[in-house]
C-alpha cells in the first residue's frame, strides 16, 4: 500500500528559484499524480503521496531533503 499522506522535508540547500524549480521537475516525474507545495524561504517541500518515492527524487536532483513530518 502507498503511504499517501503529507509529508513535509526539509531543504536547506534549496536556495533559489532555479531550485524550485529542479526539485518541482523531479517531484512531478517521480510523482505525477501527487500534489506538492515548495516553501523557498522556509526551504521546505510538502508532498502528499509516497515519501519515499519524493525522497529519493529530490536526492536525485541534487538535494539533500530532511524528513520533518
Amino acid at each position: 500500500m502507498t503511504d499517501t499522506k503529507r509529508t513535509t522535508f526539509s531543504v536547506a540547500d534549496m536556495s533559489c528559484n532555479h531550485c524550485v524549480a529542479a526539485i518541482s521537475a523531479a517531484l512531478a516525474e517521480a510523482l505525477p499524480d501527487s500534489e506538492f507545495s515548495i516553501d523557498l524561504p522556509g526551504h521546505l517541500v510538502s508532498v502528499e503521496g509516497d515519501a519515499a518515492k519524493a525522497e529519493a527524487a529530490i536526492r536525485e536532483a541534487g538535494y539533500e531533503p530532511r524528513r520533518v513530518s
